[in-house]
């Protein structure tokens, strides 16, 4: 903490320099907490439309099929949209104790690799040797195509019997905080339900078949949290391909039902990419509920450079 200067010792100009400096933390500071207040309200309210939408009577036309894949996209959402509302909200300084659920071990048939976490020094810094004495043990669930297995980190307890020092290893960084699931069974949940376009409730019956009773609503959390996570990943990527002079793009249409509306309609997701001839290969999609040109537009903001495209007249309003 830093210390408070002697306001006795100080003169008027230094006084006057404090002053301007405090003021203007304190603007800087007060436009912070009305930009979070902001954005807290409109995702508090995004998330009162979902649940509303989520829970409500649905019409008997739609499909039980469509009726999962709307589920799917509201609990992905809400994940989401809680994540980043969890991100605005400070910790609070005391947090009543809560009964945790107990989690369900993993199957035992699946094969375990066993990673072990020590410290990098075991030498207490009285001078004395520092003694084993436990270990904790947490398992977590990973993927290999075709192959489920568990990866088993065991972090070793070392005491100093001299000064009782107790010192170990660090917890590996995780994508989803003392989740059960690595990087690779997230990356795979992602590819099967975005790039090979299968369902969280089919995946949810596919895990049943290898003995895991993971429901689609944790898939849709694991699904919506990593969504969180890769922002910061594609905002870098659609930067690196607006560098380019010239960009490639092309929309697809695909087919959306939003909440509330009886049938499905057509929303488009569009594709900008750099050339064949770039040193980037890169591409970026963006989803829009239209084919409107301002989506383009929006995508490209002041980017200047040579667009090959079709003949679409929404790229001539970009």
């Amino acid at each position: 903490m830093t210390s408070l200067p002697d306001l006795d010792q100080m003169t008027p100009e230094q006084l006057r320099s404090l002053a301007a400096q405090l003021m203007s933390k304190v603007d800087t500071m007060g436009r912070k907490i009305h930009r979070d207040e902001t954005i807290i309200e409109q995702l508090t309210h995004e998330i009162a439309i979902l649940k509303r939408h989520k829970f409500a009577k649905r019409s008997e036309q739609i499909s039980p099929a469509q009726g999962s894949l709307l589920d799917d996209l509201l609990n992905t959402d809400l994940e989401a949209i809680e994540a980043e509302l969890k991100a605005l909200h400070p910790a609070p300084a005391q947090v009543e104790p809560r009964q945790q659920p107990k989690r369900a071990p993993l199957p035992s048939q699946f094969p375990r690799t066993v990673i072990h976490h020590e410290p990098d020094n075991t030498q207490c810094a009285c001078g004395c040797q520092l003694q084993r004495i436990g270990e904790d043990v947490s398992e977590k669930l990973d993927y290999t195509p075709g192959v489920f297995t568990v990866e088993q980190h065991v972090r070793g307890k070392w005491a100093c019997r001299q000064c009782e020092t107790l010192i170990q290893a660090p917890v590996p960084p995780q994508v989803i905080d003392k989740g059960i699931p690595t990087a690779g069974l997230l990356a795979h949940v992602m590819v099967a339900k975005f790039a090979d376009h299968l369902p969280l409730y089919r995946q949810e019956k596919i895990f049943g078949r290898a003995g895991l009773a993971i429901p689609r609503s944790t898939l849709a959390q694991w699904a919506g949290q990593t969504g969180v996570q890769l922002q910061p990943l594609v905002d870098a990527l659609r930067e690196a391909v607006l560098a380019q002079r010239v960009v490639h793009a092309d929309e697809t249409p695909v087919q959306m039902l939003a909440p509330g509306e009886k049938k499905t309609h057509r929303a488009y997701v569009w594709a900008y990419s750099s050339t064949p001839f770039s040193a980037l290969k890169a591409v970026v999609y963006d989803f829009s509920p239209s084919r409107a040109g301002e989506h383009a537009r929006n995508f490209l903001g002041a980017w200047n450079g040579k667009l090959i495209c079709d003949d679409f007249a929404g790229y001539v309003a970009a």
